[in-house]
């Protein structure tokens, strides 16, 4: 699995989070942070920043990728909703890649490819936030999966 984000200077809180949580996965549920570069926002010009970050993003998650697109008018999964998405696609062995735009939101190329539209919460997040929630749900679903006891309902 991928999480790819928009945006490479977050504080440490951030980078320690989502190492702490990707540090947990092994075997065949890893997870890999992979930021993007923001795309260069001057005047008027913010479709531009966003399409180049869209760009950006789908050539990380790479062409087989499944795509889950981060946003708040996406859809709430439980926990368990989550691990049986999880467990469906690794039945494929297909690469996941969860998306989280930059401040101006995620571009829609990146939204007509996903699969899947994830909302973290009705509230909107800060990106470094968002990457350290989406990480321990990530991980909080594999351990439904494994049956392992961190999540408790």
């Amino acid at each position: 699995m991928r999480l790819v984000a928009a945006g490479t200077r977050m504080p440490a809180w951030v980078d320690a989070g989502c190492a702490e949580y990707a540090g947990r996965l092994r075997g065949d549920f890893r997870l890999e942070l992979v930021e993007i570069e923001l795309g260069r926002r001057s005047g008027t010009d913010v479709q531009r920043a966003i399409e180049s970050e869209g760009e950006r993003m789908l050539a990380a998650a790479g062409p087989r990728a499944a795509l889950v697109a981060l946003q708040v008018g996406g859809r709430a999964l439980s926990t368990e909703q989550l691990a049986r998405w999880l467990a469906e696609r690794a039945i494929t062995g297909e690469p996941i890649a969860f998306c989280i735009g930059g401040p101006d939101g995620l571009a829609p190329a990146v939204d007509a490819r996903a699969c899947l539209r994830w909302s973290l919460s009705a509230l909107t997040l800060p990106h470094g936030l968002a990457r350290v929630v989406a990480a321990e749900a990530l991980y909080r679903a594999v351990s439904v999966i494994k049956g392992l006891p961190y999540h408790r309902a």
